[in-house]
């Protein structure tokens, strides 16, 4: 048989959930590889090629995957449309989430007999046969798109689709049911890298300098800005049932920032664009990972492998976002007190 090159799937509803118009929803791109343990499988593609790969699928095609790194993230994403939906019957304004692999179309039945063995939600599928799945998000009005895949994330990002890098850590800490928990970085994440540019050419001092010259300009929006944008309109709906202190959405802020001497600026920016998070956590260049390791987040994006790392150690599922100057300086040892 010869595999399709592209196929993208509308699955038959087998629930009696309807999906949002793209334009209505809050659309979430996540790979196979994130959502899913394929470590095995990925192995035997690069040691043994692409044909035995899908013969090995085909033949293990009744054996679910075990959950990966996005795997929680996205049973949130389903909790809290559980609760919209409760609300707001009629409404479009949901998580709509898309299963975005490079797989051929034989792979596809194992993965729907994992969809429907861990009783997910995920009626859309785009299956590329190996090619980018950029344009297809476009197409999709992706909010978010999750992968394993570095370079397609860089690719995103380059077209303006919020997106970031994830990686399976050794240990995962156990996370709520009942609510979502997205934590973000500041710089080059929620924010453009401008602020971090003066940290690296001219140091902490002149960084400091900077901010509080510049605390009444805004600064200019990062990758992510979109994403907790699109979180904080859903927020919105709860608050307007009265349901507040009862959200199943939580956003954090966790920055190296120091409140007193930098953190106005960004305070500042939040309010400006009309976004609330729910706890901004200001920790003046110590270690993130403890702080996550209490937030528990479902998700938390940084910009620097350094603290993606230091969350990873610590269980938290983090998203590597590689987008402005910290890239060029990103190694293991690599930290910044201005992020």
């Amino acid at each position: 048989m010869t595999p399709l090159r592209h196929l993208a799937v509308h699955l038959r509803p087998w629930k009696q959930n309807t999906h949002p118009k793209p334009e209505n929803a809050v659309t979430v791109a996540v790979s196979s590889r994130v959502l899913f343990r394929t470590e095995r499988e990925q192995k035997v593609f690069e040691q043994q090629g692409v044909e035995e790969y899908l013969r090995y699928q085909i033949e293990h095609e009744n054996e679910p995957f075990a959950p990966g790194p996005a795997f929680p993230f996205v049973k949130a994403l389903e909790t809290v449309n559980a609760r919209l939906r409760e609300l707001y019957p009629q409404s479009e304004e949901l998580f709509d989430i898309v299963l975005v692999t490079y797989n051929h179309a034989h792979v596809g039945i194992r993965l729907i007999n994992t969809i429907n063995h861990h009783n997910l939600f995920i009626e859309r599928f785009c299956m590329t046969g190996g090619s980018s799945p950029i344009g297809y998000l476009k197409a999709w009005q992706t909010n978010l798109y999750l992968s394993a895949d570095a370079n397609k994330v860089r690719e995103a990002l380059t077209e303006g689709i919020a997106a970031a890098t994830m990686f399976m850590p050794e240990k995962m800490t156990e996370v709520s049911e009942s609510q979502l928990r997205v934590a973000f970085d500041g710089d080059a994440v929620l924010f453009s890298d401008e602020s971090e540019r003066i940290f690296k050419a001219h140091g902490l001092d002149k960084f400091f300098e900077h901010e509080k010259e510049n605390e009444d300009r805004l600064l200019d929006h990062g990758p992510l800005k979109g994403f907790l944008e699109a979180l904080g309109k859903l927020q919105k709906k709860f608050y307007a049932k009265g349901q507040r202190l009862d959200c199943p959405i939580r956003t954090y802020l966790v920055t190296a920032r120091s409140a007193a001497s930098s953190g106005i600026r960004a305070l500042k920016t939040l309010r400006a664009w009309g976004l609330e998070i729910d706890e901004a956590l200001f920790l003046a260049g110590a270690p993130k990972g403890p702080m996550l390791e209490k937030i528990r987040p479902h998700i938390y994006f940084d910009d620097q492998m350094f603290h993606i790392e230091g969350a990873a150690e610590m269980g938290t599922i983090a998203a590597h976002v590689p987008y402005g100057i910290a890239q060029k300086h990103n190694s293991k040892h690599n930290t910044s007190a201005g992020k």
